[in-house]
């Protein structure tokens, strides 16, 4: 295989809840020393770019703003191309919200007067969310999910509900599905991808979710890999719709696969 680029998923791939997987930082290192093109890639809506640098090097982990994206940088900058004279009700973290306010989406706290409903990962989340998302949706209001991700993986061992888990409420007592859900797996994510890095052919995905990172990769027509340090493990691959192209331990052992195919 040619590889040019490589997209990086993170939860469960770099890092695991608050700590750094092993072999996650010499990987990226050696790869970038190697002059691959990284991408981080993410679903988790609730930080921007720039606080995803942040979080990065507060693990020891170098990254510029302009190599991540994530859920959240999906969800604005479509809002703002597709409903940019248009208001949106999101129930959503704070984190969210910042990042459709600097892609100059307008917000509404009314949900009876949206155009668009997002619905997002929330610490916050409560009955009153659910009602409000409930008179948010009628026949004329678009309805968007920033990612389908149920749940996500922390370093407790334990799973948590995400985004996907609201937007499923939500869908469920409006009785409507979602028009769209814009982060990984979805066709305005690879384009994202795609206007940032090599032809997808000469990318290769790296993550930790069959259902996200490599039905991404397969839909875009990436060389994909599995990790096994986060969500995933052999019995879930076996009985898989999706077949990964390689299944690694941890994103440590990439650079020593790249190096068997070819690419060093």
């Amino acid at each position: 295989m040619d590889i040019d680029a490589v997209v990086v998923d993170l939860d469960g791939t770099v890092y695991l809840g608050d700590e750094l997987l092993a072999g996650a930082r010499e990987a990226i290192e050696t790869l970038r020393a190697r002059g691959y093109d990284l991408l981080f890639v993410t679903n988790n809506p609730t930080r921007s770019p720039a606080g995803y640098v942040d979080r990065l090097a507060d693990l020891g982990v170098e990254a510029t703003a302009s190599q991540i994206l994530s859920a959240g940088t999906v969800t604005a900058e479509f809002l703002a191309d597709r409903h940019a004279d248009e208001s949106a009700f999101v129930i959503g973290s704070d984190g969210l919200l910042a990042q459709l306010d600097d892609a100059g989406v307008t917000v509404t706290e009314d949900p009876e007067r949206a155009d668009v409903l997002v619905t997002s990962h929330s610490y916050e989340f409560d009955y009153e969310d659910l009602t409000h998302g409930l008179w948010a949706l009628d026949d004329d209001t678009a309805f968007y999910g920033t990612d389908r991700d149920l749940t996500y993986p922390n370093d407790d061992g334990r799973e948590y509900p995400g985004s996907g888990a609201i937007t499923r409420a939500v869908a469920g007592v409006a009785e409507r599905e979602p028009d769209r859900v814009l982060g990984k797996p979805s066709g305005v994510m690879v384009e994202l991808i795609a206007d940032r890095l090599a032809r997808p052919e000469r990318c290769c995905i790296v993550g930790d979710s069959l259902d996200t990172d490599i039905a991404l990769g397969e839909r875009a027509g990436m060389t994909t890999v599995l990790v096994l340090s986060g969500r995933t493990d052999h019995v879930a691959v076996e009985d898989a719709p999706v077949t990964p192209d390689y299944v690694l331990d941890a994103l440590g052992d990439l650079p020593a696969l790249l190096d068997d195919r070819g690419n060093v």
